[in-house]
């Protein structure tokens, strides 16, 4: 990113994750510069990264090449509104984690710049991201890959071509871990049914999880091949996944995904956002 400056407008997990990653990969803390309304958040964000910070939003956002908006989805018109004119001025390359927050939106509040939306996921948090990229017309070459720079210290990254599909980012990716979770959270639940004591039993299921998900990116093989490679016909496993089948486990997370989606276009929140 040559020596451009990057802004963060909120100072929440995802925004110390993406300037932790940021510093990990290379960048000088004194290019990034973050404001927050907590003091004590901000302390401890400078002492963990050595980033600038402080409180004044409009401090950040006059002298910064590229500004990452993360606050909450119901707080982004007003802060947007207060920098407009510095926005106007500046022409900076705006970022904005926000779920459900478009393009169109952005704009009606920030007036013309250039504009990037993206979709990362809690994972994130830990480097194991991903994050659904979309570039507004008027983005240059040079300002994506910034994007993609800022947004891949944190994981893997996607760029789509239309704004809607982030949608369907979202119901998958967004709110994606927390489908997961729901699976662990039965299975620690059946494991303690079966007997094994509470400790046991989530040590295996999230032992499983996380060795399936490996096992999962290093293959060649798709999941459905795993899956096939797991089940010996008549089996354990295939007694097992007969349940889900029969249960019409594929049609529900087709149902769960346009859920998720339609709640998204209604105006909710599909899962607990990390921006603030």
């Amino acid at each position: 990113m040559a020596q451009q400056s990057i802004g963060f407008i909120g100072a929440g997990n995802m925004a110390t994750s993406l300037a932790g990653g940021m510093v990990a990969k290379g960048i000088r803390p004194a290019r990034i510069w973050m404001s927050d309304p907590s003091r004590d958040r901000l302390e401890e964000v400078s002492q963990l990264h050595r980033v600038h910070v402080t409180n004044e939003n409009r401090d950040v956002a006059g002298r910064v090449d590229v500004l990452v908006l993360a606050v909450k989805p119901q707080m982004m018109q007003a802060v947007c509104e207060d920098l407009r004119d510095l926005i106007a001025d500046r022409q900076p390359l705006v970022i904005s984690i926000a779920a459900g927050v478009t393009v169109a939106n952005l704009r009606s509040w920030l007036g013309e710049t250039p504009i990037v939306r993206c979709m990362p996921n809690t994972p994130s948090l830990v480097q194991a991201g991903a994050t659904g990229l979309y570039a507004a017309e008027g983005v240059s070459d040079e300002q994506k890959t910034m994007a993609k720079e800022i947004l891949g210290s944190v994981g893997l990254t996607f760029w789509f071509a239309q704004e809607k599909e982030l949608d369907a980012v979202t119901a998958v990716s967004g709110s994606g871990p927390a489908y997961f979770f729901l699976l662990m959270e039965s299975l620690i639940e059946a494991a303690k049914a079966q007997g094994l004591d509470p400790a046991t039993a989530r040590q295996m299921v999230l032992q499983t999880a996380w060795g399936a998900a490996q096992l999962a990116v290093a293959s060649e093989a798709g999941p459905d091949v795993l899956r096939q490679q797991v089940t010996s016909p008549g089996g354990t496993t295939a007694a097992a996944l007969n349940v889900f089948e029969e249960a019409g486990f594929r049609e529900q997370v087709q149902a769960a995904v346009a859920a998720a989606i339609t709640a998204l276009r209604l105006g909710y929140r599909p899962y607990c956002s990390t921006a603030g």
